[in-house]
């Protein structure tokens, strides 16, 4: 508002002088070219970090290693590159270059920018953060004023605070970081990215202010690779997604709060929350909170956790209701899925659901007993036997398929070519890309065939319990797979 009075005052002052005789042009251009040394003024700095008013930069983050579950290896490895910061002397004496950059590589979600804040903890450093996109403008040369900005800021304020060492923290360094040369239209990214690197390579050991640049990115592959040389990033955390202990220990913090009930079992969420990251972990705890809520629950229960992870994978409950002989079809198609997966993978069922969420009109989640980080070949021909099941019990006891099952071919079709790629079939070792295309395709459907005959024998054998559930399911829309394998076991000894 003041601005636009400023500028309404300006211009009637020069119409007045105007009429008056005098000659305005001077002040008009005198006035543009304050203008415009304002604006370079007021974006020189990068916003959120370094002005001189956001006093929550200045402090020490409250966020300390312990608090951060789930990253036991990263943690491990961060702090013993971080002993080199808050041990100066130490690796003075014993002619250590010092350590410039850190960067924390992995997916959303995992915690990058809670081990930064943790750093600064550690160390007791001054701590400063931006995102890459904060340095990116259409003026060449502002990124790179940004740049010197921050670090002149990060300085700055250790001095004002009393501090040995400060940690700069760029969130999204692909942004500026990426390969130079990629954007042709001006060279502003490359000048940011060049001042980046001056002033790493101007950090030392002997600086009254030790500066610790760490970085996060979930695209290492698209780096510059001056970033990654020895002397940059002189360490490369790697943040993965967490498995089961790690997925246990985070949702302990996030359920610490919380009035959980007798049946709360966390060793379980945490065998069925497979692929979550810290994110969808605090997600999942707030979402069963917030279910309990709704019922006017005075605690959060299991099943409310349950709930929660179905609206975490799939999304919210729909409204829309499929009629009698659609539900019928889900049911037998998503029983298929989930008997195929039992008998191969005892125990691998959590619950089959025809509730409609996202897209999805119903699934089977499952339960895998423990993370899998290698696949052979006899569990992907597993895996494409449950994706194809679906389909052949539709097949089997309707007499005919439907869409539903494209996304399920899609699935199946892509575990083949992992299969070919990986040399688990019977051409060898060949690449996706050099294969003819007709051997690859008569390769592909052997290998389906055989799937699709096991899996049909199989489902034949059990039309009587996919029935049973199937009824079951459009009655109550949940089938446990608890009540699966008790299903199972019954007709096995009958």
């Amino acid at each position: 508002m003041v601005k636009e009075l400023g500028i309404g005052l300006a211009i009637g002052i020069l119409i007045v002088l105007a009429i008056q005789g005098f000659n305005i042009l001077p002040l008009i251009f005198l006035g543009f070219l304050g203008f415009f040394m304002w604006q370079m003024l007021t974006q020189g700095g990068v916003a959120g970090a370094t002005t001189d008013n956001d006093s929550s930069e200045k402090k020490i983050p409250l966020i300390q290693f312990d608090e951060i579950g789930g990253q036991e290896s990263a943690k491990k490895e961060l702090m013993e590159a971080l002993d080199f910061v808050k041990d100066v002397k130490r690796i003075k004496h014993m002619g250590i270059r010092a350590i410039k950059g850190i960067l924390l590589s992995g997916p959303p979600g995992t915690g990058k920018t809670l081990l930064a804040k943790a750093a600064a903890r550690y160390t007791d450093s001054i701590f400063k953060a931006a995102s890459g996109s904060e340095f990116i403008e259409m003026y060449a040369g502002l990124g790179a004023k940004r740049v010197r900005n921050l670090f002149k800021d990060a300085r700055q304020t250790a001095r004002k605070y009393n501090k040995k060492s400060a940690i700069i923290f760029i969130d999204e360094i692909d942004v500026l970081g990426s390969k130079r040369g990629r954007v042709t239209s001006h060279l502003e990214y490359d000048q940011t990215l060049n001042q980046l690197l001056i002033e790493m390579d101007g950090l030392s050991v002997d600086d009254e202010i030790q500066i610790l640049v760490m970085a996060a990115t979930n695209r290492i592959d698209i780096l510059d690779p001056a970033l990654l040389r020895p002397g940059r990033f002189d360490r490369i955390v790697q943040v993965d997604l967490p498995a089961k202990d790690g997925r246990l220990s985070i949702l302990k913090i996030h359920t610490a709060n919380k009035p959980l009930a007798e049946d709360v079992n966390l060793e379980q969420i945490a065998k069925e929350t497979f692929s979550f990251s810290g994110a969808h972990l605090e997600n999942l705890a707030n979402e069963a909170a917030i279910l309990a809520l709704r019922e006017n629950s005075s605690q959060i229960y299991q099943k409310h956790f349950m709930e929660a992870i179905d609206k975490v994978i799939m999304g919210e409950r729909l409204d829309r209701r499929p009629t009698k002989e659609e539900l019928i079809r889900i049911a037998i198609h998503e029983t298929g899925h989930a008997l195929i997966s039992e008998i191969l993978q005892p125990g691998s069922v959590s619950t089959i659901t025809i509730t409609s969420r996202g897209k999805a009109l119903g699934y089977v989640r499952h339960n895998p007993e423990d993370d899998l980080y290698l696949q052979t070949k006899d569990y992907l021909e597993e895996q494409i036997s449950i994706a194809i099941a679906g389909a052949i019990a539709e097949e089997i006891l309707l007499e005919n398929r439907s869409t539903g099952a494209t996304n399920d071919f899609e699935k199946a079709i892509q575990l083949v070519k992992t299969m070919v790629i990986s040399g688990m079939t019977d051409l060898g070792v060949v690449g996706e890309n050099t294969v003819p295309k007709n051997l690859l395709h008569k390769e592909m459907t052997k290998i389906f065939k055989n799937i699709e005959t096991k899996v049909k024998e199989l489902i034949k054998k059990n039309q009587e319990i996919i029935l049973k559930i199937a009824e079951e399911l459009v009655e109550s829309e949940r089938f446990s797979g608890n009540e699966l394998r008790e299903l199972l076991k019954r007709e096995r000894c009958a």
